[in-house]
């Protein structure tokens, strides 16, 4: 069995994994974001709880450096600035494997999700902000750490669109740039594109998706430039990287015509025009952060038990 924790800048969440496709939550408590002796003592509690798990697997809302395994974890202050995988490992007990939240759900999808069968699969997250994973033949990318995945940053947003065309600033991003697409294109940015467009006039994500779907002439035009400001860069990653299926998760995949009307987009923009769908909905819509660790710990145990005990590679971001 494998001991399995979600763990975001508000909660702690844990699984007992049996398999794949046997994972099974246990429930929530807070994150203790400034102590990392408090933290490690809840994950502590919980695998003194468990019956006999063989690691610990864990989904993190940051990335490690995959150099020096460095964590950033911006929300969870105790965590960064640690060789993490180091730390946990000598605290728990118990061998420790880490993934970025994206990289679990990529991961998840890719394996018991929409992805299933596919060589290569990205996993598209649009929801408060934009990320994701890539997962090639069944394994993460990002085994030793970093950014693979990350296509919500770097200043690539587009500046000149739409039809009557205009330019838009390089809104600034919490990264630090200005110009990503995680300042424009997540939930809040839209909200923010909205109202840029149409001043004084201010509405959240859901609001602004369901009068395009209404036909409501000012979110029809947000959501226009909106989804021509992702088509291009996903059509562009898609051309690097040959992606069988693009899973999309996150609270804006909650809109079925959303993914549809920018599945088309990127498909006409792509090299190789593909007669299905290429942005489909993620299926693992239940804790894909768990599913994803889980798979990640059982594989690696898997690994470690065919050779006989001896350390198996272990991803580290």
């Amino acid at each position: 069995m494998i001991l399995c924790f979600d763990i975001g800048g508000s909660t702690i969440k844990t699984a007992h994994a049996h398999a794949p496709d046997d994972v099974r939550p246990l429930g929530r408590v807070p994150t203790p974001g400034d102590d990392f002796d408090t933290f490690t003592a809840i994950l502590g509690d919980a695998i003194a709880a468990a019956p006999g798990p063989e690691r610990v697997a864990i989904s993190i809302a940051g990335v490690l450096d995959p150099e020096t395994g460095i964590a950033r974890v911006a929300n969870i202050p105790c965590l960064s600035g640690r060789r993490l995988h180091e730390d946990l490992t000598e605290a728990l007990g118990l061998p420790v494997d880490l993934a970025n939240d994206a990289d679990c759900f990529a991961l998840a999808e890719a394996t018991v999700g929409a992805g299933r069968g596919h060589d290569v699969v990205l996993g598209v997250i649009l929801g408060t902000g934009i990320g994701g994973g890539v997962v090639v033949r069944g394994q993460l990318i990002n085994r030793n750490g970093g950014f693979a995945g990350e296509w919500g940053h770097g200043p690539i947003a587009q500046r000149v669109l739409g039809r009557p065309e205009i330019t838009l600033p390089a809104f600034p991003c919490g990264c630090g740039l200005s110009g990503c697409l995680d300042a424009v294109c997540g939930a809040r940015g839209l909200e923010m594109l909205h109202e840029h467009l149409h001043p004084g006039v201010v509405a959240d994500s859901h609001a602004i998706i369901a009068g395009w779907q209404a036909g409501e002439p000012q979110s029809a035009r947000s959501m226009e430039l909106w989804i021509e400001l992702l088509a291009g860069p996903l059509a562009m990653i898609q051309n690097l990287l040959g992606a069988g299926v693009m899973p999309v998760g996150g609270g804006l995949s909650n809109a079925l015509p959303l993914i549809e009307a920018l599945d088309r987009e990127v498909r006409a923009r792509t090299l190789r025009r593909i007669d299905r769908p290429l942005l489909v909905p993620a299926e693992c819509r239940i804790e894909p952060g768990l599913v994803g660790a889980a798979i990640l710990g059982l594989a690696n145990a898997a690994g470690e038990s065919r050779l006989g005990g001896e350390n198996s590679a272990v991803c580290e971001n």
